[in-house]
């Protein structure tokens, strides 16, 4: 039986993080967990921290300026999939509607099946959506409103803001004197997990 082909990913990041998501896609894939390969890595600037990651791999790196150029970039790689692992730029419409259903994107928050739908909890009680917030503030708005669980999901980008099909939803619960950095480190460790389960489903 002839092996399957590998699917191929880009992975985008930016200056935002330390490359958690990226490793843990490198990872994957050097385990054989995900049947795919990295074509390039983009980042929206030279100096971010998970280039040094790439290198590492020797990862073909682009470097992406602005937002026009993003799509010339995909094109000429004709990736399977597109996983936004901390990517900061805007992603134009037109680039949404040329790859549908092939850009993962990570929100820090419970995205709902329905635009007017809820999450709840593990516990029961109301999630929080944290549309339009980043990692940060996002981490902070689940324990400005007390949640009793942070979370984040992995969906497929549509041309609705921060939502379209979820592929996965991680929880993890808040615990007392829990502050932005604790809660965002533990919670981290489920997402690049929960990454990594995404691409193996998606690339079998």
């Amino acid at each position: 039986m002839s092996q399957k082909t590998k699917s191929k990913l880009v992975v985008l990041i930016s200056d935002a993080g330390t490359g958690t998501n990226l490793q843990a896609i490198i990872d994957g894939i050097e385990t054989k967990k995900i049947n795919a390969e990295i074509s390039a890595v983009i980042s929206d600037v030279a100096n971010s921290l998970g280039l040094e990651r790439a290198r590492k791999h020797n990862l073909k790196i682009e470097i992406c300026g602005t937002k026009e150029s993003l799509l010339p970039i995909l094109q000429n790689l004709s990736p399977d999939y597109i996983c936004l692992a901390g990517w900061k730029q805007i992603i134009l419409d037109e680039v949404i509607l040329i790859y549908p259903n092939k850009i993962l994107n990570l929100h820090p928050g419970l995205i709902p099946d329905t635009d007017n739908g809820s999450i709840k909890n593990p516990d029961g009680t109301d999630a929080l959506w944290n549309k339009g917030m980043l990692a940060n503030k996002a981490v902070g708005n689940f324990l400005d409103h007390q949640n009793t669980y942070a979370g984040s999901s992995i969906h497929f980008l549509t041309l609705n803001f921060d939502f379209g099909p979820v592929l996965a939803r991680t929880f993890e619960k808040v615990i007392e004197h829990d502050n932005v950095e604790s809660l965002y480190s533990r919670l981290k460790k489920k997402e690049n997990k929960m990454f990594v389960e995404v691409l193996e489903k998606l690339c079998q």
